[in-house]
Parts: C-alpha cells; sequence; structure tokens
C-alpha cells in the first residue's frame, strides 16, 4: 500500500550560506574582485552607428528614436533627438542632426537637419545642411535644400530642390526656372 510518505518525500529545509573568509593572493594597490572598477579602467563599447557609410562623415552619437515598422507617429514635434530611424510613418517638424528612412518607411512634414539619408518616401520641406542621400529606394519630394546631394540609380527627387549655397540672400529666388529641379534616375 502507498502512504503519503512514499509518494512525496519529506520537505528539507534551504540550508543556509556558510560565509568563510577570502583571503586575497592580490597584490596592494590592485582591485579586489568585490570592488567596483574605476571608470578609468571601463572599456568603452563601439555603438552602431546608422551613418558610418558616409564617406568624411563624423559619427553621430546621442539621443535616437526608431519608429518601428507598422508604428505611425502624427501630429509631432520633434525634439532633443540626434538621430530618427524612420521604418513606420511619420508626420511631424524636427530639427535635429540625422534622419534615416527605411525602405519601406515615410516621411510628412517639415525636417531641418546636418544628413538625411532616405531610403524610403519623404514629402515635405527637408533642410539638409550637410548631405542628403537618396537610395535607389528612395523617393523625396517638396521644397528641398541641401549642402550636398547623392542620388543612387533608381532614386526620385521632384519639387523645389535648390543648393544652399545657391540660396539668394532674402530668401526665395521667385519663380527662376533654372532652381526647380525633376530628377528621375534609371
Amino acid at each position: 500500500m502507498l502512504t503519503k510518505g512514499s509518494l512525496f518525500p519529506p520537505k528539507r529545509e534551504p540550508v543556509p550560506p556558510v560565509a568563510t573568509p577570502i583571503k586575497s593572493t592580490l597584490p596592494a594597490g590592485v582591485l579586489s574582485p568585490a570592488a567596483p572598477p574605476a571608470p578609468s579602467e571601463i572599456p568603452s563599447v563601439p555603438h552602431h552607428q546608422p551613418n558610418a557609410s558616409l564617406p568624411g562623415k563624423e559619427l553621430v552619437a546621442g539621443a535616437r528614436l526608431t519608429v518601428g515598422p507598422g508604428v505611425k507617429l502624427k501630429g509631432a514635434e520633434i525634439q532633443d533627438c540626434d538621430t530618427l530611424v524612420v521604418e513606420g510613418r511619420v508626420d511631424a517638424t524636427m530639427n535635429s542632426r540625422f534622419i534615416e528612412i527605411a525602405e519601406n518607411g515615410s516621411f510628412d512634414g517639415k525636417v531641418s537637419i546636418d544628413v538625411a539619408e532616405i531610403r524610403g518616401r519623404f514629402a515635405g520641406e527637408l533642410t539638409a545642411r550637410e548631405q542628403i542621400v537618396i537610395h535607389a529606394t528612395g523617393c523625396v519630394s517638396g521644397k528641398i535644400r541641401y549642402g550636398r546631394i547623392v542620388i543612387h540609380d533608381g532614386g526620385e527627387l521632384s519639387g523645389d530642390v535648390r543648393s544652399l549655397t545657391a540660396e539668394p540672400a532674402g530668401g526665395e529666388a521667385g519663380d527662376d526656372a533654372a532652381a526647380r529641379l525633376a530628377v528621375k534616375t534609371a
């Protein structure tokens, strides 16, 4: 016959840990394993930088916001963000350092930025103080101002497009036909 004792072993009380003194074999002045390392002894870990592929461009570090696939951000004013990565849809204004629009991402609004790297769609006002890179899958339209521009084969650009160096001192140049540009590379 089975009894409770034969089916279930008796409860055992946990054994408390025994504290044993640790003798250090480390020479004097060397940190013990329990002491935290000094800040100068902590190795720095390199971070992934989205614009590391840009030739001659310093790496952007700092505050980073990623709008993931399927996410919609509407009516926002994005502030204090060094890097914005758009994989979903954004309708906003932004003044920052770096924007990356992924292949399936889209941005509608007004952006003043150092560097824009576009694989998806941008529509609105874009001022890239340093550089715009439009990849083969990128489509940019609207009022575009740039320091330098790179358009990969297949990239599209249309609208009122001007170099910042060509911008007249008074702001707008009127209806100068040479200032308007529509480009579609094959």
